[in-house]
């Protein structure tokens, strides 16, 4: 299972992400999409995955969780939009993390790319960055990687150039 993994579009699709995530069996969205037209948008291109964000209206969060378990190529994944960061996650994250003991944690919110694996909790930490214009990151990013077998491999960081600012 090849996966595309984006957040923080904020209503903003990058028309390079169709290139990049082409090969892909799935896109996961970690929210913050910002219009229902971007999330059909990315559902008419590949299956989707989606978590609802903090700026997501009520269109956005009846068609998305707040919290999504998936299983996946053999692992136990959880998405959501907030979650804080390895080793300060928020209290609701720790108390999920401990009931449902995922093997991957995916979040968004934060803008800031980041991918580490957390001891504490047995859990790899998977933040994509922020994919759209609105923000204070300076690069929209992406990544994209492989799941089979229980193992997660080919794990690419992908920067889709300068946050634009709006005029």
């Amino acid at each position: 299972m090849k996966v595309g993994l984006l957040s923080d579009t904020h209503g903003y699709l990058d028309p390079s992400i169709f290139d990049y995530f082409k090969d892909c069996d799935e896109i996961w969205h970690a929210g913050d999409v910002g219009n229902v037209a971007l999330l059909e948008t990315l559902e008419n291109f590949k299956p989707l995955r989606a978590v609802f964000g903090n700026i997501d209206g009520h269109d956005i969060r009846i068609r998305t969780q707040e919290t999504a378990l998936i299983s996946c190529g053999g692992m136990r994944i959880m998405m959501t939009h907030i979650a804080g960061k390895p080793p300060s996650f928020t209290k609701n994250i720790r108390a999920l993390l401990v009931a449902k003991q995922p093997n991957i944690l995916v979040c968004g919110h934060s803008h800031i790319l980041k991918v580490i694996f957390d001891k504490k909790y047995n859990v790899l930490y998977l933040n994509p960055g922020a994919a759209g214009k609105h923000g204070f990151h300076k690069v929209k990013t992406l990544l994209r990687f492989e799941i089979e077998h229980g193992k997660i491999f080919n794990m690419e960081v992908i920067e889709i150039g300068p946050r634009a600012t709006q005029k």
